[in-house]
């Protein structure tokens, strides 16, 4: 079993095993690898060196930086999410899921319907268009967009 710490375009760390490198280059080549956090399939690996616990611990080495978009073209370096904020990010996402109803693709009309008082106040999650989106801001309803990797769409393995 080989495992490989390999990451995605947006700077998401994860650790991938595969019965050998033959096995990783193939499933990569074939999109198969994906990021568990945003679903991205242009996955590099990382340099890793075998785990040796020898007692001594020592800080982490600084994060890499990543590119992100911030409008009108324009693109911001931000550091690299580590381990601890990947791993915050996703506890948030269950509590989402676990307390929210999903109301699919009638997310607007149903968000509508809650703010003006012609359904029970509630929990809701689903989907919206971006102009859905801004239409629902601005008339005061509060929304923000949620992406949810594909591993917590569905039932584990």
């Amino acid at each position: 079993m080989k495992v490989l710490d390999l990451q995605c375009g947006h700077a998401h760390t994860f650790e991938g095993w595969f019965g050998s490198e033959e096995d990783f280059q193939s499933q990569l080549a074939r999109s198969l690898v994906e990021c568990p956090v945003c679903g991205d399939t242009g996955i590099r690996k990382r340099l890793s060196a075998p785990r040796l616990n020898l007692g001594a611990t020592k800080s982490p080495a600084k994060q890499s930086q990543a590119e992100a978009p911030v409008g009108d073209g324009a693109v911001a370096t931000v550091p690299a999410p580590n381990a601890a904020q990947q791993a915050a990010w996703m506890q948030a996402v269950r509590h989402v899921l676990a307390n929210t109803e999903d109301v699919g693709e009638k997310f607007a009309e149903e968000a509508r319907r809650i703010h003006y008082g012609e359904a029970d106040e509630r929990n809701i999650r689903g989907q919206a268009s971006a102009e859905e989106t801004v239409e629902l801001l601005e008339e005061g309803i509060a929304v923000m967009p949620l992406p949810i990797p594909k591993a917590l769409k569905g039932p584990l393995q």
